[in-house]
């Protein structure tokens, strides 16, 4: 994966040489990528020994920040081989930055303890890189920090403070639906479009078309869907098909289960609001094709309320991520009523769910597998991290379809946002490649009263 260190992290003088900035990275920067102390190009990077203090305590578990806090402490250590770290010791990028640990004492006079009124390790952070000022007042000194709180402190104290840029996207409003809507096109074309099932005329009514993008084709009375194929260069007709009692309620619905259907598309992602029907579409989608699949597979973040891990939950694996996975059986549960209990359909979900066709993975144990001859669904993909999305998409195997379902404005983990999710970050980074497929859901179908809510709430 490329990433490109944030525009805002170099500065070009009037001689075109480089200043050096010092960036003092905060524990959630570390936490949300451990390859951070690398991203800085040719400026100094300084972590505060409370940093290294808490990834200690992020070192042990199976989620991904525990990961990622092993894998700082591994690079930490490798960069320091014959070297002591109170001295400014070369990083690893090619470029001459450069890192240092910051010592802050309890002893030390804490200009942000007396300021806030109270102690913090946030305050010991605040404190270091103030030190840093204070040491060298010609060098700019950032703090680099996922949490929004500490950076407003840190401007509070006359610090430049900034979010860690690297992994945002670009679109800031992500405005790509994955479909248009071309209004006056040729009536004859469409019913052209109708009859023969592709069309190439129509695709050049948008120059700037993109592979695997949707279209709403109007004239009148006169109308069609259609999804444009670099393939074959042409648009290609979509119909409102039934999948395992399902059936779309609208055209943004017929995209999302056209792409889910799609054997020539490996990763679908579908936003949109409660309601809308992301889940629902993803799960009939993948019961409609269960006999291509040996597992249906669903998961979730797990994003615990007062940040209370799920260590303190009774049972097994399963039995601790079964309260997070509700909305996901009531979808089930719901396809599952559009058959009598008689109908074949409506007991080959209960089969399914017995055999462990259909199962539930904690995403903490996705590490290290490789999933084959599976259909993957993840439901609130926006709340994971683009390492994490990366960390998922790369586990797939032959013959394996991965579903990201989620909505970026409805972010519950507090270093994320919408530019700097993973669900945003596959959206900018795959538009248009060969393999996937994105559409935005914007009508809500659940009920007139979710509308209202979604609306005007």
């Amino acid at each position: 994966m490329t990433v490109n260190a944030p525009a805002s992290h170099i500065e070009v003088s009037t001689t075109t040489v480089k200043a050096t900035k010092t960036f003092v990275l905060d524990t959630s920067v570390l936490l949300f990528d451990h390859s951070a102390l690398t991203r800085f190009e040719e400026n100094r990077v300084a972590i505060p020994i409370t940093v290294l203090e808490e990834l200690d305590q992020f070192k042990v578990g199976n989620e991904t920040k525990n990961f990622e806090a092993r894998e700082c402490i591994r690079i930490i250590d490798r960069l320091s081989k014959d070297h002591t770290l109170q001295d400014w010791i070369a990083l690893d990028n090619e470029v001459g930055g450069q890192l240092r640990i910051i010592l802050q004492r309890d002893s030390d006079e804490s200009v942000a303890n007396t300021v806030f009124g109270s102690r913090s390790n946030d305050h010991r952070i605040l404190d270091a890189a103030l030190t840093l000022q204070r040491e060298d007042p010609e060098t700019t000194v950032v703090l680099v920090s996922k949490d929004i709180n500490l950076r407003l402190k840190a401007k509070a104290l006359e610090l430049p403070a900034e979010d860690y840029k690297t992994g945002q996207i670009r679109d800031v409003k992500l405005c790509y639906t994955g479909r248009t809507v071309i209004e006056g096109a040729d009536s004859n074309d469409i019913r052209k479009l109708y009859v023969n099932g592709t069309s190439r005329k129509i695709t050049l009514l948008d120059p700037r078309r993109e592979n695997n993008h949707f279209y709403i084709l109007r004239n009148g009375s006169a109308s069609a869907l259609g999804i444009y194929s670099e393939l074959s260069r042409k648009i290609q007709r979509i119909d409102k098909d039934n999948a395992y009692g399902i059936k779309p309620k609208n055209a943004e619905q017929a995209f999302a289960l056209h792409a889910i259907l799609n054997p020539n598309i490996s990763l679908v992602t579908i936003c949109g609001v409660a309601g809308t029907g992301k889940t629902l579409l993803a799960l009939a989608g993948a019961l409609e094709q269960r006999n291509k699949f040996d597992q249906i597979i669903l998961a979730r973040p797990i994003v615990a309320l007062s940040n209370r891990d799920l260590g303190f939950l009774p049972g097994d694996a399963e039995e601790k991520v079964n309260p997070y996975m509700q909305p996901l059986w009531d979808n089930l549960k719901f396809i599952q009523s559009q058959f009598g209990e008689n109908e074949r359909k409506h007991r080959i979900i209960d089969e399914l769910k017995e055999q462990d066709k259909i199962t539930i993975c904690p995403l903490a144990y996705i590490r290290g597998r490789s999933l084959s001859n599976a259909i993957f669904i993840i439901d609130e993909a926006q709340n994971l991290t683009p390492h994490e999305v990366k960390t998922i998409i790369t586990r797939a195997g032959e013959n394996c379809k991965i579903i990201l379902t989620g909505d970026v404005r409805q972010i519950d983990t507090p270093y994320l946002d919408e530019q700097s999710n993973g669900l945003s970050y596959v959206i900018d980074r795959l538009r248009g490649k060969d393999l996937y497929c994105h559409v935005t859901l914007e009508k809500g179908e659940r009920s007139e009263l979710a509308n209202l809510a979604n609306q005007h709430l």
